[in-house]
């Protein structure tokens, strides 16, 4: 089973692994969370970084989940890459790491697979948009001019 890391701006990693503990009753084992402080010392983050990696993993691996693609804590998760059996994935949202933690048991380039799709398909519109303007009667406005002139005059001119 592969041990999870999330590395990311203070307090979303802790934050997310408290979400993960409520989903399912109790922290399962072997998942991490490092909170990146903005005065921390990114030397010292990747010293503790490496710690956790090291007491996470497990036959299959670790992954390891940052918050933003760029920023310190993804920077920091970059360095766990070059490690054998670990995989970094940014975007971190709670879909994939509800996800990564279903798929802990599969080959570590499925759970990453998995992790992903769950990212992807965790975000979606509810509802609509922008609600339409009203008038204050409560009707819908009338069509700007340029739509009443597009209507009646395709060639616009």
């Amino acid at each position: 089973m592969a041990g999870i890391l999330i590395i990311a701006h203070a307090p979303l990693a802790t934050a997310l692994r408290e979400c993960i503990a409520h989903i399912y009753g109790g922290c399962p084992a072997r998942i991490g969370a490092l909170d990146v402080l903005p005065d921390s010392d990114p030397v010292e983050v990747v010293q503790q970084a490496n710690a956790e990696i090291e007491r996470l993993r497990e036959e299959n691996g670790a992954l390891v989940l940052t918050d933003m693609f760029g920023a310190t804590p993804s920077n920091i998760a970059a360095r766990l890459a070059t490690l054998p059996q670990v995989r970094v994935l940014a975007g971190v949202n709670l879909p994939m790491l509800v996800r990564a933690v279903c798929y802990r048991a599969t080959p570590l380039d499925m759970l990453v697979e998995k992790a992903l799709t769950g990212a992807g398909k965790g975000v979606q519109l509810i509802g609509p948009a922008v609600p339409p303007p009203q008038n204050e009667c409560g009707c819908a406005p009338a069509p700007c001019g340029e739509a009443v002139t597009s209507k009646t005059n395709p060639t616009g001119a």
